[in-house]
C-alpha cells in the first residue's frame, strides 16, 4: 500500500481495532499472572517473538544485517523494551487493569515533553501544553485515589515508569542509527536483549509458575503471537503508510478499552475518580496529537 498523506476509512477501522487489541492485551496480561510469574511471563513473550519475527522475516525475505552504527542504539532500545515490561506487567500484577492503563498510556505526554527540548521541529504549542495539564491532573487524580481495592502505590509508580521507558524507546529510535533500520529489525533488536535480562531476573519476583491452567498458556501464546511480534509489526506498517500524527492521534482510546474492558471482563470496580482521570488523560492526549489546523 502506497503512502498517504491523510487518513482514510481503511486506517481509521485499523487503528482503532489496534486500539482496542492493546486494551485487551492489558486484560490478558491480567489474567495470565495468575499462572506465570509476571517477569517470566515477560521474559517468555520475548523470547517467543524471536521466534515468531524471524520465521516472519524470512518468509517476506527481510536482511538479518544490522548496520555497526545501530547497535548502540539497538542495545539501548532492548534496555528499555525490557525495564518497561518488567515494570508493566508487575503493576498489573499489584493493580487494576484500569488503573495501570489510565497511567501507563500517559506516554504521549512524556514524549512530547522530551520533544519540546530536544527536536527543534516539534516544540509545545498552547494546545499542546493544554493536553498536558490535563493529562497530568488525570494522573495525579488517578494516583491520589485511594479508596478502591487492589489499590498500589508500587503498581501505580510501576505504570508510571513504564510509561517513561516506553516514551525512552520511541526517543532512542528517533536520535540513534537505528531509525535507518527496518521496523522489523528494530522490534528484533528489543526482544533479542529483553528476552535474557527478564528471564534472568525474573526469580527476583517470586516463584516461576504459579497454577498453570489452560487459559493462562493460551494467554502467552496470544501475547508472543498477536501482541509481541504480529501486532508491533503490523502498528509499525500503519506507521509507514499513514501520518505518524494522525496515527498517534488514536492512542487516546487505548487507556479508554483498558478501563471498559477491565470493568467488563474482569469485573474490576472502577471508582468515579479514576473515570474522571481517564477523560481527563484521554482528552489529553487527543490534544497533544491533534494536527494542527492550516492557516
Amino acid at each position: 500500500m502506497n503512502r498517504k498523506d491523510h487518513m482514510d476509512l481503511f486506517g481509521a477501522v485499523a487503528l482503532v481495532a489496534f486500539a482496542l487489541h492493546l486494551a485487551f492485551n492489558q486484560v490478558v496480561v491480567k489474567v495470565t499472572a495468575g499462572g506465570f510469574n509476571p517477569v517470566f511471563s515477560a521474559g517468555l513473550r520475548s523470547a517467543g517473538a524471536i521466534v515468531v519475527l524471524l520465521i516472519w522475516m524470512k518468509l517476506r525475505g527481510v536482511s538479518l544485517r544490522i548496520p555497526r552504527r545501530a547497535w548502540m542504539g539497538g542495545l539501548l532500545s532492548g534496555l528499555f523494551f525490557a525495564f518497561e515490561f518488567t515494570c508493566l506487567f508487575t503493576a498489573l500484577d499489584l493493580t487494576t487493569v484500569s488503573r495501570a492503563s489510565v497511567i501507563f498510556y500517559t506516554m504521549p505526554v512524556w514524549l512530547a515533553i522530551l520533544a519540546h527540548f530536544l527536536f527543534p521541529g516539534e516544540r509545545l504549542t498552547r494546545t499542546k501544553v493544554l493536553g498536558l495539564i490535563l493529562a497530568v491532573v488525570g494522573v495525579g487524580i488517578a494516583l491520589l485515589d485511594r479508596d478502591a481495592a487492589h489499590v498500589s502505590w508500587t503498581g501505580d509508580l510501576l505504570a508510571l515508569a513504564s510509561a517513561l521507558c516506553w516514551a525512552g524507546i520511541v526517543f532512542c529510535v528517533r536520535i540513534t542509527p537505528l531509525s535507518e533500520v527496518p521496523p522489523a529489525q528494530q522490534l528484533l533488536f528489543q526482544v533479542v536483549v529483553s528476552a535474557p535480562i527478564l528471564l534472568l531476573i525474573a526469580p527476583l519476583f517470586g516463584p516461576l509458575i504459579r497454577q498453570i491452567e489452560p487459559i493462562h498458556i493460551a494467554g502467552l501464546l496470544f501475547q508472543i503471537v498477536a501482541v509481541a511480534s504480529l501486532g508491533f509489526l503490523a502498528w509499525f506498517w500503519l506507521m509507514s503508510i499513514y501520518p505518524a500524527s494522525s496515527v498517534a492521534s488514536f492512542s487516546f482510546l487505548s487507556p479508554v478499552f483498558s478501563v471498559i474492558l477491565g470493568w467488563l471482563l474482569l469485573s474490576e470496580h472502577v471508582a468515579l475518580p479514576v473515570w474522571g482521570a481517564l477523560v481527563l488523560v484521554a482528552a489529553g492526549i487527543y490534544l497533544i496529537n491533534r494536527k494542527p489546523r492550516r492557516a
